[in-house]
């Protein structure tokens, strides 16, 4: 599942297409990315529109066409965003493709667990507004991390961290990543976490979501060796800390690596 620096790394795939009219639209109408969608009313609005602008957030991207159209993208598990050289075919997994004179913007998904939302108005559309503040915003505090965990008291804080209400774009590797950093073990309740901790999660949350899109979200390169993400399925990996085996485990329904000689259960 991408998340969050891979959706904006394939953001920018379609960054060929601004300020270029869509000169037709193709769509696969009955395919599923495109439930509650009037798809009908998405070809009419953007043929002929210009592509202004482009945002990520969380999972989800935000494309901005002239006269109030917002084009809405989720990947999925196997979505993903490029551009094609103009008289592009569309093929049999390409669900959407915005031809342009230069290029033609596709979006690709096998297995069809993203989507398509598409909605016209003067402000963004409520898909995007309600959507939880960035980590890397000022509203995302140690004080808001500290009450969420609260309320997901029981909760293992590996489960806790997938929520998309609080840690938006935080997916199974992010979570991983940051829990091994913060040296916190992914079992451990969310309520018993000490000050501390909380305030090392937040910290981590945050420079992992800062190196990520600066790395991944730039070129899509693995982040380095240092990081745990390299090694997290390596048969007989080690952690890059304490040179000590990794371990993994099924917890909040994925699966979770981390390291037993840095992220202890007390």
């Amino acid at each position: 599942m991408p998340e969050l620096a891979e959706v904006e790394y394939y953001r920018k795939r379609w960054n060929p297409g601004l300020r270029r009219p869509v000169r037709t639209v193709f769509v696969h109408e009955r395919a599923k990315i495109y439930r509650g969608t009037d798809v009908s009313a998405l070809c009419s609005a953007l043929t002929g529109a210009t592509l202004r602008s482009s945002e990520a957030a969380a999972k989800q991207m935000l494309f901005r066409f002239d006269d109030h159209a917002w084009l809405g993208v989720h990947l999925g598990m196997t979505g993903e965003l490029r551009a094609e050289p103009p008289g592009y075919a569309p093929q049999k997994h390409d669900h959407l493709v915005l031809a342009t004179d230069k290029n033609a913007l596709v979006f690709t998904d096998p297995r069809m667990f993203g989507k398509i939302e598409f909605t016209s108005g003067e402000t963004p559309p409520v898909w995007w507004t309600r959507l939880a503040p960035p980590i890397l915003s000022d509203a995302f505090t140690v004080e808001v991390v500290a009450a969420f965990l609260r309320r997901r008291a029981r909760s293992p804080i590996k489960a806790v961290l997938l929520m998309q209400e609080r840690f938006p774009g935080i997916g199974n590797w992010m979570a991983d990543e940051v829990l091994w950093r913060a040296a916190i073990h992914p079992k451990k309740p969310a309520g018993r976490l000490t000050s501390s901790e909380v305030r090392a999660l937040h910290r981590e949350l945050r420079w992992v979501c800062r190196r990520a899109l600066a790395t991944i979200g730039e070129t899509f390169a693995d982040p380095p060796k240092s990081w745990l993400f390299p090694h997290r399925w390596e048969d007989g990996g080690r952690c890059p800390k304490t040179k000590k085996p990794l371990a993994r485990a099924e917890i909040g329904g994925r699966t979770t690596c981390w390291s037993p000689a840095r992220q202890k259960l007390t």
